[in-house]
């Protein structure tokens, strides 16, 4: 076995041009007041990855054109459809209208883990939270079910852009399936 080169690896990427006319995953992001302008670039290059449909950068989270996210995205931010809505609340009115599940990525009373989804659950959208404070009850209020990454040491929550990454991967494996 041997790694790949990187001019090998580049053979297998899908051209930026051709990118913008394939179908994407039924999956979308809701990034709701993230304070950490690398975390969103985290999220830029994670959405990529997956080929989700659209991120909405909402309330106070940063957004491109910004070198500190690009420094992160490495020119996802190209790659991914994405909007700033100062109001999650009109992102998610928006979303409801086309019929798209709002599921935040949240530790409450009725959640069910990451892996529980089913094909039924499509068209969905992701909703990440403040990094301190989570997603906002308000957020909550408006949602069709919560999913949580269950947590086994000592503190109970993952790192933003990494529980988006691990969630994320999970959906689009699930419906690809």
């Amino acid at each position: 076995m041997r790694k790949l080169t990187h001019e090998e690896v580049g053979k297998k990427r899908t051209p930026l041009e051709v990118l913008k006319s394939v179908k994407r995953h039924p999956v979308y992001v809701i990034c709701d007041n993230i304070r950490s302008i690398f975390n969103v670039g985290s999220i830029f290059r994670t959405s990529d990855a997956a080929l989700i449909e659209k991120m909405y950068l909402t309330g106070y989270t940063p957004y491109p054109p910004r070198p500190e996210i690009e420094k992160v995205a490495l020119g996802a931010t190209e790659a991914v459809p994405w909007e700033f809505v100062k109001d999650p609340l009109d992102a998610i009115k928006k979303l409801k209208q086309k019929g798209v599940k709002i599921v935040p990525l949240e530790i409450t009373e009725n959640s069910r883990s990451y892996t529980e989804i089913s094909s039924n659950d499509f068209p969905i959208c992701l909703v990440l939270g403040n990094e301190l404070t989570g997603v906002s009850n308000e957020i909550i209020k408006q949602s069709d079910f919560s999913l949580e990454i269950p947590q086994y040491g000592f503190k109970h929550s993952i790192n933003v852009s990494v529980a988006y990454g691990i969630a994320v991967m999970e959906l689009v494996k699930v419906f690809r399936l």
